[in-house]
Parts: C-alpha cells; sequence; structure tokens
C-alpha cells in the first residue's frame, strides 16, 4: 500500500486526534453556531438578506412606541412633580448634561423625551439623594423651535445661548463644526452653572441603561479615573469585534482562547466526551485556543460582552476607540480642558469633535482617555439632527 494511503488511513481513523479535530471544527462552525446565531445581528453568521429589514422595521416601531408615550407621560405630570428636576443644587457630585437640538427628520420618535423619561426614572436609585442633576442644553438655532425641549422647560433647568450670542455669524460654517461648537458651550455653561465635581455629557438619542448611574459610580471610585481626560461609555456594538486594530483586544482575544482551551484539556480526561483523546500537548494546546478564539470572533464579541453586566464591577476599562460621542464622562475638572481643545481646533469631515479628543489624548502630554465595554448606553438615534438620513434606516 502506497505510503499516502497509509498515512490517510492512519490519521483518518475516529481514535486519531486529527479527525477528532477536523470533526469538531465542521460541526462548530458549519452547523451549530450557524444554527445559533443566524439571527444575531453582530454575529458573523447573521442573514443580512433575510432579518435586517424586518428587524430594524421592528426597532423604529418600538422607538416611535416609546417616543409616543415618552410624549404622553410628560405631557400628562403635574408642575409640582417637575420641580425636583428644575431645583439643582451646586458642587454636586455628578452632573448629566444633554446636549439637543430639533430633528427635521424622525420628529414622531421623540428621542430627547425618551432620554429624560429614562434619566428621570433611574435617578432615584442612588439613596436618599438622587445620583446624579441634569441639565438640558437646547442649542437649537433655526426660527422653529426644538418642541421636546420647550415641553420639558417646566420639569428641568434648561440652558440656551444669549441673544447676543445668537447674533454671531454662523453662516459657512460647516456641519462638523457647528456641532463642535454647540458642544463646547454645553460643557461650558454647565460648569458655569452648577460647578459639579463630575459630568456626563449625553447627546439627546443617547438612552441610558438601569444600571447607568451604579457603573458611573463605580468607574469615578477607580483610581484610572483621576488622571483621565474622558471615558467613553459607548463604542457602537459593530466596532466591538476582537478583530480589530486595537491591541488590547488582541490581547483579550488569544487569553480567552488560552483560558478556554486549557479549562478543556484539564477537564476532558475526567468526562471523555465522544472519546476525545486529546491531551494537554502542545500541538493540542494550540489548537483548541485558535478554536477558542475562532469561535469566540464568529458567535459575536458583543454578546460576550454582555456577562459583565452581572455587576458594575464587571464593567472593562480600556484605552479609548476613535468613534462616537454620544455618551462621555468627564472626571474632575477635565470637561474645562476639553472645551480648550476643542476650541483650538475647526472640525471638518474626517476631523469630527471625536477625531480631535482622540488625537488630543493621544499627543498632548500627560493626558489620556479610556472606554467601558459594555456600553452603557444605548443609541436610539436612527435619524441624525446633523446628517443626511436615508429614507428607511437600517440597524447597520
Amino acid at each position: 500500500m502506497p505510503r499516502y494511503k497509509v498515512f490517510f488511513s492512519q490519521s483518518l481513523r475516529w481514535s486519531s486526534p486529527v479527525t477528532q479535530a477536523l470533526a469538531l471544527s465542521v460541526i462548530t462552525f458549519c452547523v451549530v453556531l450557524p444554527l445559533c446565531c443566524h439571527r444575531l445581528l453582530y454575529s458573523y453568521y447573521y442573514i443580512k438578506s433575510m432579518y435586517l429589514d424586518s428587524m430594524s422595521e421592528k426597532v423604529l416601531k418600538e422607538s416611535r412606541a416609546r417616543g409616543q408615550d415618552a410624549l404622553d407621560f410628560w405631557r400628562s405630570s403635574t408642575r409640582t412633580a417637575s420641580f425636583k428636576f428644575r431645583d439643582i443644587d451646586q458642587n454636586p457630585e455628578l452632573l448629566v448634561t444633554v446636549v439637543t437640538s430639533r430633528r427635521n427628520e424622525g420628529r414622531d420618535f421623540h428621542y430627547l423625551l425618551q432620554v429624560m423619561l429614562q434619566l428621570s426614572s433611574i435617578m432615584g436609585e442612588c439613596g436618599e439623594r438622587r445620583c446624579a442633576e441634569v441639565l438640558l442644553c437646547d442649542v437649537e438655532r433655526a426660527p422653529q423651535e426644538n418642541q421636546d425641549a420647550k415641553l420639558l422647560e417646566s420639569h428641568f433647568r434648561v440652558i440656551r445661548r444669549s441673544p447676543q450670542d445668537e447674533q454671531r455669524n454662523w453662516e459657512g460654517i460647516n456641519t462638523f463644526e457647528k456641532e463642535k461648537r454647540d458642544y463646547v458651550f454645553c460643557l461650558r455653561k454647565g460648569w458655569e452653572l452648577v460647578k459639579p465635581r463630575n459630568m456626563v455629557v449625553l447627546e439627546d438619542d443617547a438612552l441610558p441603561r438601569r444600571d447607568f448611574f451604579r457603573v458611573v459610580k463605580e468607574l469615578l471610585s477607580r483610581r484610572f479615573a483621576l488622571h483621565t481626560l474622558y471615558i467613553k461609555l459607548y463604542h457602537p456594538e459593530r466596532l466591538q469585534r476582537y478583530w480589530n486594530p486595537e491591541p488590547y483586544r488582541i490581547l483579550e482575544w488569544v487569553g480567552l482562547g488560552l483560558v478556554g482551551a486549557t479549562v478543556l484539556l484539564l477537564t476532558a480526561p475526567y468526562w471523555r466526551p465522544c472519546s476525545f483523546s486529546f491531551t494537554l500537548s502542545t500541538s493540542h494546546l494550540l489548537f483548541f485556543t485558535i478554536y477558542f478564539m475562532a469561535a469566540a470572533e464568529l458567535f459575536g464579541r458583543h454578546y460576550l460582552l454582555e456577562v459583565r453586566r452581572l455587576s458594575p464591577q464587571l464593567y472593562a476599562v480600556s484605552p479609548a476607540t476613535e468613534c462616537c460621542t454620544p455618551a462621555m464622562l468627564y472626571p474632575g475638572n477635565a470637561s474645562l480642558r476639553v472645551a480648550e481643545y476643542l476650541d483650538g481646533s475647526f472640525c471638518v469631515k474626517g476631523n469630527a469633535k471625536d477625531m480631535v479628543l482622540y488625537q488630543m489624548a493621544r499627543t498632548v502630554p500627560g493626558e489620556r482617555s479610556h472606554s467601558v465595554e459594555p456600553n452603557l448606553i444605548t443609541h436610539i438615534g436612527a435619524y441624525s439632527s446633523v446628517r443626511a438620513n436615508p429614507s428607511r434606516p437600517k440597524l447597520l
């Protein structure tokens, strides 16, 4: 018998680790994961052509329903009940500033009303004192008012530009620079009015999760918070994968594979599934490390991160990524430094305020920036107030 036939006949017997590894890989990656993950939005196995349109429509309908419920709630709320939010203490431990402007599209979703309803619901979960003071920063300059912000005036403190500032020449300024200037105004105005020890700035489509304030409190208690420019509380789920240029994720990915492989190989001799003959050898450890890494990436890192929601102490902090500023935590007086950095840069497409802050944190000596995972907010803004919108937004 030829040598190659002898080799294959010996290697492809079920008792051979090569055969077992091949069978395990085929069953896992071609049968089990496709069946389990084809409806998971952030998995590689998600079938966009079958589910994306219907899932996007479902999310839009749910958001519209929440918006209408929030509108009914704020319209029916009594003035007496709202005074506890309008009265703001000086020097609070935490100030939440919500930046809002009128949306030309998606007005029926009432994103701002959803966010403020959620904030008012969770602000009393910190004990005798509420979790934070809240300011609403309305940056709308159009002749038509921001109706949602107008509705909330009897419930929350609303700040706007002075008439003198409104008369400044804004013509010829691009959308990204306008957005940056609005953000800087809200940062500085919030600090001037309240002098908070720490500040969170939310955009009006950043819906906080129920554990939002518990996790923020935990983050501020950690030592790193004293030496950071900002902490990002949100990063788009589609960008949270392991296969990413962020070095710490590669280390996390390899570590997950090594731990999974080691645990499996140490316990396999005691339960011997399907008569597997794997041992704690270098080749078997390497195979299972790659196996668990591939399974985790294809399944979706976003879903693995959800396990950390079991406790505020389990939320991970890592170096900040570039994209997006819908929810930012500024410890201490970092908000003033951020305002200065943003003022010193002119924003254009490709160099918006998130990129400016990311570059400042990397280039200015002594400055650092961080991100928290998983996200502390849900980004509900299918329709943007500053960018062009598709006729029917999609989740991806």
